[in-house]
């Protein structure tokens, strides 16, 4: 049997020609690779100038206000007007309370109310009929003074005139019948100046009764003006609180959080829904060394989760005076020897400077990634292109350069 033995000559010329070395040269590698060198460059350029110019952090979160509804009244819900999660309008109508109740009071008290004023246009009459009764006595008192005043006069003629007889019946001059008649003219005389002034005493305390009762009439009606003022307040407090059985929307907003349906019996105060409204902001907290050249009004970029990390344009709108955590719950105490340093982190309120887009939920509590320009040298982002694109272009000289020396 023949074996062949092995042959340790190089394989044929045939074998060889069928097996071709990679070409470095070529377009069909240098192009491409050119363009993802660009690329390359660009996000790693532009990485490193916004490390340079901007500040950034993921410990930042949407916040709003958020409005809490609760009744101003006690009563069982009649109707609920809203669903979880729906958009309503100021002044939308969300619950209403059974009226039945406040309506009885109201009307309580509006029949009330008319009773004082009743009782009050009654004590005005009597204050009229009051003043006319002392303007009568304030007249029949000065009539009184002057007839008072007469009969004085009279009683002092006919004094003069008794005394003129006493000496003209001494001289025999008149008769005893003419002096008596003297006597009993002067006597009847003193009589009716002592009643007139009676009666002019009585009169004068009339007036003086009279004024004291619209005095008091007056009181009365001060009270039943007071009282009437009362009952009218009665009546204003029991319709507000009938409107209070229908609870309107204070905002725009969207409904969240409803504890609320139809057939509960609600308390003064209790939280049933709450309404946040679609303006919203940012709470980005920054560690404390991020803030050296941070300032309000410098422009910001945040970055969105829940919209798949689309950016908005925004800007720093205030920097709270103080950490986060020295103001939480529990302020960290640092007086008792086992101090350790951590860095602090301080929130920085960032607004919008675009609308949010409508057809998307945007609320507080979703995580965005804000990045604030701190510095002035930003670098726009076709200088870093074109800064890819000519340091890509010189390595490819230089590379074409390599593979010509070999």
């Amino acid at each position: 049997m023949n074996e062949n033995p092995p042959s340790d000559s190089p394989p044929s010329a045939p074998e060889n020609a069928g097996k071709k070395s990679f070409n470095w040269s070529s377009p069909l590698f240098l192009w491409p690779a050119t363009i993802v060198l660009a690329v390359l460059l660009y996000f790693g350029l532009k990485a490193t100038a916004d490390f340079l110019t901007h500040e950034s952090t993921d410990d930042a979160f949407i916040a709003g206000h958020v409005v809490s509804i609760a009744p101003r009244i006690a009563g069982q819900v009649a109707a609920v007007h809203v669903l979880d999660n729906q958009l309503v309008r100021s002044n939308d109508l969300l619950i209403e309370i059974d009226p039945s109740d406040y309506a009885i009071t109201v009307a309580q008290k509006q029949a009330a109310a008319t009773s004082q004023d009743a009782n009050l246009r009654a004590v005005i009459a009597g204050v009229e009929l009051m003043r006319v009764k002392v303007t009568t006595a304030t007249a029949s008192a000065r009539k009184a003074r002057d007839d008072a005043d007469a009969a004085a006069a009279t009683a002092r003629q006919s004094q003069a005139d008794f005394e003129r007889a006493q000496d003209l019946v001494k001289q025999n001059t008149i008769s005893s019948q003419e002096f008596d008649a003297a006597l009993a003219a002067n006597t009847k005389a003193q009589a009716d100046v002592k009643s007139a002034r009676e009666n002019a005493d009585e009169e004068t305390s009339k007036v003086n009764e009279a004024e004291k009762e619209l005095d008091a009439i007056f009181v009365e009606k001060e009270m039943a003006f007071s009282q009437l003022n009362e009952s009218q307040t009665n009546v204003a407090a029991a319709q507000l609180n009938l409107s209070y059985t229908k609870i309107f929307a204070p905002c725009d907003g969207r409904v969240t959080r409803k504890q609320v349906e139809a057939g509960d019996y609600l308390d003064v105060g209790q939280q049933i829904m709450s309404i946040v409204p679609e303006e919203v902001w940012v709470i980005a907290n920054f560690k404390e060394s991020q803030l050296d050249k941070m300032r309000p009004g410098q422009p910001t970029s945040v970055a969105i989760d829940a919209l798949g990390g689309r950016e908005f344009a925004a800007h720093v709108d205030s920097i709270q005076a103080g950490s986060g955590a020295q103001f939480s719950l529990l302020p960290p105490e640092n007086a008792t020897g086992n101090f350790v340093k951590v860095v602090q982190r301080v929130p920085v309120k960032i607004v919008f400077d675009e609308a949010l887009p409508a057809g998307f939920v945007v609320g507080p509590g979703l995580s965005v990634t804000p990045s604030v320009q701190v510095s002035q040298l930003a670098v726009p982002a076709w200088l870093i292109a074109l800064a890819a694109v000519v340091i890509a272009g010189v390595a490819l000289l230089i590379f074409k350069k390599i593979l010509k020396r070999r």
